[in-house]
C-alpha cells in the first residue's frame, strides 16, 4: 500500500496591526526567529487572527514564499477582501467571484484546533534583520549595529539588493522608492552600491510607467533584469576582491554561505525592502532609520519619514512585453 504522512499544522496567530516601519517581511522573519530553519519540517503553517487584515495580498505572498526557509510544507492565510482586491487588479475577477462564494471554505474552521500554537503582535513588532548566514538568526535592526561589532560582523554595507521573488511587488516597490525621493529631496545618494530587480515583467514595466523605479536610479540604484539574479548567485560581482569579507543587506529570502556571490566570507543579510534601502543610504548596519539621522548635502542631519506604498497601483498593472511566443 502507498502511504502519504500528514503533515502537521503550526498555527500563527496574528493580532494588532503593521504599521510604520515594520512590513510583512518581519513576520516571516520573526516566524523563522521561533520555528529555526527546521521547525516547519513536515508541516502545514496557517495563519490566522484579526491581524491578517492589516496585510496586503502580496505580503502574505512574501510571507509564504518565505516559508520554505523554515522547512515548511506549505504555508496560507484564510481568504479575505486583500486578495479579492488583488485578484480584480491582476485581471482575475471571475476567481475572485468565485472565492466570495465559497470563502466559508478558504478559512479555517470555527474552533479549529493545531498542533502548535505561535502569537504575534503586529503592533508591537519592530523592524528585523536576520543573518549572517542563516535566514533565522534574528536580531532587531535597532540591536545590530551593536551585535555586528560584538560578533566582528562587518558592519559596514557594502552592497544592498532589493527585489526578487520574496519582495518586489508593487508595495514593495513603491515604499523603497518613497524612501529614495526623500534622500533625493536632501541631495544625497546611496552609499553602498544598491539593486532593483523586479519580480517580473508585469512588476517592471508597471513600475517603469509610474516612475517609481527613477528615484531609485536617480541616487544611485541600478535596475537588473526581471530573474532571479544575486539571489541565486546569478551576479559577477566586482566591488570586493574574492573571499573578501564584506556585508551586504538584501530582501531575498536566503542568504547561507556563498550563495549570493560564491565569496564565502560575504555575510548576508536578510531584511524588508524599505530597511535594506535605509541602511544602503547610511552605507553601515549601525543606523536605526526610527530614531537615528543622515546629513544632507548641506551637513544638516535629519530623519527619514515612515515609507509610504501604494498596495496596487491606481492605474492598474502593466503586463510589459511578452516574451513567450
Amino acid at each position: 500500500p502507498w502511504e502519504l504522512k500528514c503533515p502537521k499544522v503550526i498555527g500563527v496567530h496574528l493580532i494588532g496591526e503593521i504599521s510604520a516601519w515594520t512590513s510583512p517581511k518581519d513576520v516571516i522573519l520573526k516566524v523563522a526567529d521561533i520555528l529555526t530553519v527546521k521547525g516547519g519540517t513536515g508541516a502545514i503553517v496557517e495563519y490566522f487572527g484579526p491581524g491578517v487584515n492589516s496585510l496586503s495580498c502580496t505580503g502574505m505572498g512574501t510571507i509564504c514564499n518565505m516559508g520554505a526557509e523554515i522547512g515548511a510544507t506549505t504555508s496560507i492565510f484564510p481568504y479575505n477582501e486583500r486578495m479579492a482586491r488583488y485578484l480584480h487588479a491582476t485581471e482575475r475577477g471571475e476567481i475572485a467571484k468565485i472565492a466570495d462564494n465559497y470563502k466559508s471554505v478558504l478559512e479555517s474552521d470555527v474552533g479549529a484546533e493545531y498542533d502548535e500554537v505561535i502569537e504575534i503582535n503586529l503592533s508591537e513588532l519592530k523592524p528585523l534583520i536576520n543573518g549572517p548566514f542563516t535566514p533565522d538568526l534574528c536580531t532587531p535592526v535597532s540591536e545590530i549595529g551593536t551585535r555586528a561589532e560584538q560578533e566582528g560582523w562587518p558592519t559596514e554595507v557594502k552592497v544592498g539588493l532589493i527585489g526578487s521573488c520574496t519582495n518586489s511587488s508593487y508595495e514593495d516597490m513603491t515604499r523603497s522608492s518613497s524612501i529614495a525621493k526623500q534622500a533625493q529631496a536632501k541631495g544625497i545618494k546611496f552609499k553602498s552600491l544598491f539593486t532593483i530587480t523586479p519580480g517580473s515583467e508585469q512588476i517592471r514595466a508597471t513600475i517603469e510607467r509610474d516612475g517609481v523605479d527613477q528615484p531609485l536610479r536617480d541616487i544611485g540604484g541600478l535596475v537588473l533584469a526581471n530573474a532571479c539574479g544575486p539571489c541565486i548567485g546569478q551576479w559577477d560581482r566586482q566591488d570586493v576582491a574574492k573571499n573578501e569579507k564584506n556585508t551586504i543587506v538584501t530582501s531575498y529570502n536566503r542568504n547561507f554561505t556563498g550563495r549570493n556571490d560564491a565569496n564565502p566570507n560575504t555575510h548576508g543579510f536578510v531584511a524588508s525592502p524599505e530597511i535594506a534601502t535605509a541602511l544602503a543610504l547610511a552605507g553601515t548596519l549601525k543606523f536605526n532609520p526610527e530614531t537615528d539621522t543622515l546629513l544632507d548635502s548641506e551637513g544638516n542631519p535629519f530623519m527619514l519619514d515612515t515609507p509610504y506604498g501604494d498596495e496596487l497601483p491606481a492605474n492598474g498593472f502593466d503586463p510589459g512585453t511578452s516574451s513567450f511566443y
